[in-house]
């Protein structure tokens, strides 16, 4: 009796641990290709949300193929991230800045800021937010059209005192019930545009004779 029982319990260690190994290769293949699809959606997502703040037309490179690592805190980030160099005819043309608004009034709002070579903002975008729907979410472009309402936009157009919402005294529209969503988004698309200046000659890679 005893050999038969350690042959059935052998037969039985052999059969589930062959189930084991079949049951994780599945899973690591299941995983890898839903890696992969994933990683080609949330690429698809960049490409639309880049293309949508650069008029078609005003570059002519691939985007994703020209990144810059940025550390840079004054943009609100904790980590390294890919700033975007967009080219028209061998020249820099723009810059696609990621920016975090830290004081969203459900925690940090996630941007894509354009800005072109002269200064000028080519558009803004929001990637994700917590904010309240039906009050704070109108930053996004598919519930209202308030986010358009930076582009062409500089340091010094509007100046100092209009880069807030108009609560603040400010040039720009604030929501009905929600004033600290829009209050955050300005401050960080200001803040953004002062990096630039700042940054400039660097960020475009210019030479002397083009500053």
């Amino acid at each position: 009796m005893l050999p038969e029982i350690s042959r059935s319990m052998l037969k039985n260690a052999l059969v589930l641990g062959l189930f084991a190994i079949a049951t994780v290769g599945s899973v690591a293949l299941l995983q890898q290709g839903t890696a992969e699809r994933i990683a080609n959606a949330e690429r698809e997502a960049q490409v639309r949300a880049l293309a949508e703040i650069l008029p078609a037309g005003s570059y002519d490179n691939h985007l994703l193929d020209n990144r810059i690592e940025l550390d840079a805190p004054e943009l609100g980030h904790r980590s390294p991230q890919s700033a975007y160099l967009a080219f028209k005819d061998g020249q820099p043309s723009a810059l696609i800045l990621p920016v975090t608004a830290p004081d969203g009034y459900s925690g940090a709002i996630h941007l894509l800021v354009g800005i072109y070579a002269d200064g000028r903002l080519a558009g803004v975008r929001v990637l994700s937010h917590k904010e309240t729907p039906g009050l704070g979410d109108r930053i996004e472009l598919a519930k209202s059209d308030w986010i358009l309402g930076f582009a062409g936009k500089s340091l010094s157009d509007p100046d100092e005192e209009g880069w807030a919402v108009k609560k603040d005294r400010g040039d720009f529209d604030q929501f009905a019930g929600a004033t600290i969503t829009p209050r955050a988004v300005v401050k960080a698309v200001h803040g953004a545009l002062r990096y630039f200046a700042s940054h400039r000659v660097q960020l475009l890679g210019l030479t002397e004779d083009e500053r």
